[in-house]
């Protein structure tokens, strides 16, 4: 059984498996808490009005945190920083109150029944039970009672489920809706007005700029941010020596002299950027906002092949700067919002004129013309699908949908967007395969079906968090 357990191929599959077992119908949660004493030790908050332990909180963590690491096995390290775990957690606490008080229960018999069935745990087609728990032991790690209970609470989630989206049903109209977005293309013509191209001979006035950060100084609100020293080598060994000598010594720039060792120092840099000279790093990350403090120093950690030691110089809480600080962005600010009115009240003086001419001729609308009367920008599209990009522009859902309301040679109305502001009209539509749509129906609907039953329940959690009022 342990050499087959070793095997990696073989690995894989128990760990898709048991991430199948774990996980309740389209819910991202993990394995439930273990049994064991519910003595208090503190408390982590309050749902419903009732203490939830330190305990029943850190269960809660642990089950979602397993369940990640389940879903994306080496890539959970990287991904961490970007997992809302800690929410997720309470979510998962809220909805087994919510699973007790409907008085939801999980039979002896359904665990049983759902754990022998799979088939990581049977040989020659049957239940076995060495297998079962030499899985738990090598690969989970726990013991069979444990892994049980895990299983019933999420029986008890999967079944909550149900109840909330057994009414759930789709339209034929959604239906072709849906099949349209994933395979009807469209290509466009259209007119831009584009901020950027309205900028000239804007020269807002130190009075103005003023104003405009008394009002609005919110808005140039610093986010915390980060100062690093740091030391990196290609040799694993030289850091490793680096890391033994600053337990003496205290400085990095003077140990990284001694050994020979790149010293750098990043200066200061926002959470949502790349560290400068490092890039993007969630172990550095999640180490200087959560656990290093100013002066310490990090472990050795290898990123990419190379080995750093880390040490955080200052961590700069959110402020809002004084005013000859952000006056360069404050002008950047009110340039910005001024050459996007004018792009705006252009292009809409131009859809003005579209639907004066377009109730005399549809067909004498000329964007060329248009684009030269209002100082626009005009041009056409590829063919491309709803949820695609537009080279240029960013993504297409707004444009695909405002595009299906439109008849032959109709314009839209102002389309806002990123990049500027838009009136489109159809260059050409592939529609969609109607013999194929028919083939393709019965499975496109039940996974149009499983989404709308999903946003429901994510709809259903949010809701019941609100009336849970935690804290």
């Amino acid at each position: 059984m342990l050499k087959i357990l070793r095997n990696k191929k073989t690995a894989k599959k128990v760990w898709i498996i048991l991430a199948l077992l774990i996980v309740p119908a389209f819910i991202f949660w993990g394995a439930g808490s273990l049994v064991r004493d519910k003595k208090e030790m503190g408390t982590a908050g309050k749902i419903f009005g009732k203490n939830v332990s330190l305990l029943e909180y850190r269960d809660a963590y642990n089950a979602v945190r397993a369940q990640a690491q389940l879903q994306f096995g080496d890539n959970f390290s990287q991904l961490r920083q970007y997992l809302d775990l800690e929410n997720l957690a309470w979510d998962r606490l809220v909805l087994l109150y919510e699973a007790k008080r409907r008085k939801i229960k999980v039979s002896d018999k359904e665990v049983i029944d759902l754990i022998q069935s799979v088939p990581i745990f049977q040989k020659k087609g049957r239940f076995d039970n060495r297998f079962y728990s030499d899985t738990l032991r090598y690969y989970l790690r726990m013991q069979p009672r444990a892994f049980e209970e895990q299983i019933r609470q999420n029986i008890t989630i999967s079944k909550l489920y149900n109840q909330i989206t057994d009414n759930v049903k789709v339209t034929d109209e959604e239906i072709r809706k849906e099949y349209q977005k994933v395979n009807e293309e469209i290509s466009l013509n259209y007119l831009a007005a584009l901020p950027a191209d309205f900028t000239k001979g804007i020269v807002p006035q130190e009075k103005e700029i003023k104003e405009y950060f008394e009002k609005n100084s919110a808005q140039f609100k610093q986010p915390l941010s980060f100062n690093l020293e740091y030391i990196v080598s290609d040799s694993q060994s030289k850091i490793n020596a680096a890391a033994n000598t600053l337990t003496k010594k205290n400085k990095l720039e003077i140990v990284a002299k001694e050994l020979g060792i790149d010293f750098n120092k990043t200066g200061l840099f926002i959470q949502s950027d790349p560290i400068p000279g490092i890039g993007w790093s969630p172990e550095i990350l999640e180490l200087i906002m959560t656990k290093l403090k100013p002066g310490q120093f990090s472990e050795p950690i290898n990123i990419d092949k190379k080995f750093y030691i880390v040490s955080l110089i200052e961590k700069k809480e959110p402020y809002i700067p004084e005013f000859n600080q952000a006056k360069d962005k404050v002008k950047e600010a009110i340039i910005k919002t001024e050459s996007a009115k004018i792009a705006k009240d252009g292009i809409e003086a131009c859809l003005t004129k579209i639907q004066s001419d377009f109730k005399i001729n549809p067909k004498a609308i000329d964007f060329l013309k248009l684009a030269k009367e209002f100082s626009l920008k005009t041009s056409s599209t590829n063919n491309f699908k709803y949820g695609s990009y537009i080279e240029g522009i960013g993504a297409s859902d707004s444009f695909w949908a405002a595009a299906q309301n439109l008849k032959e040679n109709e314009t839209s109305s102002v389309i806002t967007m990123p990049s500027g502001y838009y009136i489109i009209k159809i260059k050409s539509k592939t529609p969609i395969d109607e013999k194929k749509f028919e083939s393709d129906k019965t499975e496109f609907t039940k996974k149009i079906l499983a989404q709308k039953q999903q946003d429901s329940f994510v709809k259903f959690t949010t809701e019941l968090k609100q009336k849970a009022q935690m804290r």
